[in-house]
């Protein structure tokens, strides 16, 4: 099955949903006619390049040969090729050699080569993640050493959080950085989990690790952030000797088999400090939430790729009489349970762009709005989305992949149909970057109190201006306004009980945090669907949004009892009642 770029789709988001036309006084040079060339030339790349790869990599993956990483058919000359045509350094600043477009642009592009490819999709997205944290944490040296190559994709780079007795608990973990006298340091320990740790893509890897030092004070405040390269890199940039790091293997994963997930040994690898001793994981912090909303986009684009091939399929596969049409036998198509649920994933998926383009053009207001204000305001923004974004749009790659394997029926069992690698693919999504469950509790944690609520504040009275448009345009419109009323006003209600509790009965908050992501998840995601029905009031975009409307908004003042329900009973379930 050929996967199309959704090009128009990308572009009418960006201008009508996510409101790009905000940063044109930051990014002059990023106008319409040169937005839409770069979509279509990463749309391409996407389809042309890294579509055809696809299968391959999931069918013979990444080898580990001899201690050496073996990159799945392909990938390596595709990646080669990608960093060439200029698209690592999209959105990188100018002095280390990038384009100075807009991060929003790079999370568009980011979601089409995802769609095609997303074990590829991967590799770059780990680097621009470094690519930011050092940009904002590393020394005048280190930027002038190592940006120029990650931005030019000579080079990638890696995220290394997680031990095998730590896994989320960061402040479990035990990798050693030991000072070497030299102002260096010297790391030993063990990471897994580390996506494209090792590959014969590019000529050197950049680590960046989590580790402590010997005197560190115990828990999250012990934590530094340390540069180990897998090829030592001298001053003027020439590459020496191999570091003493290596790959202990190869995770075995359920998807995403092109995609090298490594286990690295640290073997006294030599390593330099970035940023501030104990500030590691604030550093860190700075690649992760880039790495979330770009998480975020890889759950939409997952999804896009999933209904695409369940589109096509539908109107291939002939089976039963039509509803509709009375014809014997009708396409898959001509069924009305299968149009809904095909129009459904479809709405899900604009409503996930809608929110991770948003997030993205937040992100970039909040970095170059010439007003302190509108870059306050902007950053809450960010911050209030951003666990929206990974969370909410990454269940919808799940979900909408597994309704993908519903359309085909029991040909979307068989791995021969593809469906199923989409499915396994998309699993992963909610699980890195931060578990779906830590950015609930991170939003009615720390988000629902931003600037003493004011975050959600100003974001309900953007949802509530559009509402009231809505209702102004009357008509079909209309009826979309009454939906997306009702789920506004149990959003209300459901934060302010949250904000209530979370200051006397944590226990209960957080047993409600994953049931609020939903609900609110559920009515932004509605609010992005209105703004495209407001742009452009018939034909799809009216009908995504009130179908939206009637399966999705109509239930969320239902899911408000699952927030509000409290924590009594489960605090009484011991495991021996649940069969332990």
């Amino acid at each position: 099955m050929t996967y199309r770029a959704p090009v128009r789709d990308l572009a009418f988001a960006l201008k009508h949903v996510a409101d790009f036309d905000r940063l044109a006084s930051a990014f002059p040079e990023a106008d319409a006619d040169t937005v839409n060339a770069v979509l279509e030339a990463a749309g391409a790349f996407a389809s042309e390049v890294l579509a055809p790869l696809n299968r391959g990599g999931d069918l013979v993956g990444a080898k580990l040969e001899n201690g050496v990483v073996r990159s799945a058919p392909g990938f390596a000359d595709a990646y080669r090729q990608f960093a060439q045509d200029g698209w690592t350094s999209l959105a990188a600043a100018p002095e280390h050699g990038g384009q100075g477009l807009p991060k929003t642009l790079e999370v568009a592009v980011l979601e089409m080569v995802q769609a095609a490819n997303m074990a590829f999709g991967l590799c770059p997205m780990l680097s621009l993640g470094a690519i930011e944290a050092l940009s904002h944490h590393g020394s005048d040296r280190q930027k002038a050493l190592y940006l120029p190559k990650l931005v030019s994709g000579e080079w990638t780079g890696t995220m290394n959080l997680t031990e095998p007795q730590a896994g989320s608990d960061l402040a479990a973990l035990t990798t050693m950085a030991t000072p070497d006298g030299n102002g260096g340091y010297t790391l030993s320990g063990q990471k897994i989990f580390i996506t494209w740790g090792d590959h014969d893509a590019a000529d050197n890897i950049l680590h960046l690790v989590l580790a402590r030092t010997p005197d560190a004070p115990p828990g999250v405040k012990g934590i530094s952030l340390f540069l180990a390269p897998k090829v030592m890199v001298a001053d003027d940039g020439a590459l020496g000797a191999h570091n003493d790091l290596r790959v202990g293997g190869l995770e075995h994963k359920l998807g995403i088999h092109g995609s090298p997930t490594c286990v690295m040994l640290y073997e006294g690898a030599k390593a330099e400090l970035v940023g501030q001793l104990g500030a590691g994981l604030a550093h860190m912090f700075t690649m992760m939430n880039a790495a979330r909303l770009q998480v975020g986009a890889q759950g939409t684009a997952i999804a896009e790729r999933a209904y695409q091939q369940a589109l096509e399929f539908s109107l291939e596969r002939t089976q039963g009489r039509s509803a509709w049409t009375g014809v014997y036998p009708s396409r898959l198509y001509d069924h009305p349970d299968i149009r809904k649920t095909l129009v459904l994933m479809k709405a899900k998926i604009e409503a996930a762009r809608g929110i991770c383009l948003s997030t993205a053009v937040a992100a970039d207001l909040a970095a170059h709005a010439s007003d302190e204000a509108e870059r306050t305001t902007a950053k809450l923004r960010e911050e209030l989305l951003t666990p929206i974004a990974k969370a909410w749009s990454t269940d919808v790659g799940v979900e909408v992949a597994s309704l993908g394997v519903q359309v085909h029926g029991g040909m979307g069992f068989i791995e021969e149909t593809g469906a199923a690698q989409h499915y396994r693919d998309a699993r992963i999504a909610p699980i890195y970057e931060g578990a779906n469950g830590i950015q609930a509790i991170d939003l009615i944690g720390r988000k629902l109190g931003l600037s003493e609520g004011q975050a959600i504040a100003d974001l309900m009275d953007d949802m509530r201006d559009t509402q009231e448009a809505l209702e102004a345009a009357g008509g079909a419109l209309g009826g979309v306004a009454l939906r997306f009323k009702s789920a506004l006003d149990a959003v209300g209600s459901a934060t302010a009980w949250l904000i209530e509790r979370r200051a006397r009965a944590m226990p209960d908050a957080l047993s409600g945090a994953t049931a609020y992501l939903k609900l609110l998840g559920n009515t932004v995601g509605g609010w992005m669907l209105a703004k495209g029905a407001l742009a452009e009031p018939e034909g799809l975009r009216l009908a995504l949004a009130r179908v939206y409307g009637e399966n999705v908004l109509a239930a969320v003042p239902g899911q408000v009892a699952a927030v509000t329900g409290g924590s009594g009973d489960l605090e009484i379930i011991t495991p021996e009642m649940l069969g332990a």
